[in-house]
């Protein structure tokens, strides 16, 4: 997949303000801070078209990108974040499971995890009920080029024993500085949106 086209369209409250046309759409989910807007950029060569902080918690609603006039990219409020106050933590809470759960158009779900470390507790949640409602995911490892080779291929084993993930579930080592695997999650993509 070629992307020539990719611009920011808005940013929402809730899954019922979102467009209402008939594009695909990939969401993004990940604890905050963990790279999605740096991987977004990636996936679409523009280097801002995403905003990325080294502040957690940047991205308090839902982000969607158009691609190509054809499908979007959505980011969602990352999660695990502890300095925002409980409420807060609950509200986006509320604002991710419904739109996960009620966005007709949702195809799949790209979950960001930092390949440096085991997955938080909040990461396992997430999975299982991504897996729960049988949801399509890909499995993102972010951070790739913080480590050797060889301390990515023992976390990378490690990290899909933690999310049990099956021999056909897919993760992708990524990185957003050197954009290792940008091209197979961009096949990925366009698998699941023809």
């Amino acid at each position: 997949m070629k992307i020539k086209n990719a611009f920011y369209v808005n940013s929402f409250i809730g899954q019922e303000h979102c467009p209402k046309d008939n594009f695909p759409e990939i969401a993004f989910v990940g604890r905050s801070n963990v790279g999605k807007s740096t991987l977004i950029n990636s996936l679409t060569n523009r280097k801002s078209l995403a905003k990325t902080s080294s502040q957690p918690g940047k991205t308090r609603l839902i982000n969607f990108y158009n691609i190509n006039d054809q499908f979007y990219l959505v980011d969602l409020p990352g999660y695990g974040y502890a300095k925002v106050p409980q409420k807060e933590k609950e509200r986006w809470g509320k604002m991710i499971e419904d739109y996960l759960l009620n966005r007709e158009h949702l195809k799949a779900v790209i979950m960001v995890v930092d390949i440096r470390h085991m997955p938080s507790e909040d990461d396992l949640l997430m999975y299982r009920w991504l897996e729960y409602y049988k949801m399509k995911t890909i499995i993102v490892l972010n951070k790739a080029d913080k480590l050797s080779r060889s301390n990515r291929l023992t976390n990378c084993n490690k990290i899909r024993k933690a999310l049990n993930l099956k021999p056909n579930d897919r993760s992708i080592v990524f990185s957003g500085k050197t954009h290792e695997g940008r091209e197979e999650i961009l096949k990925m993509i366009d698998e699941i949106i023809k």
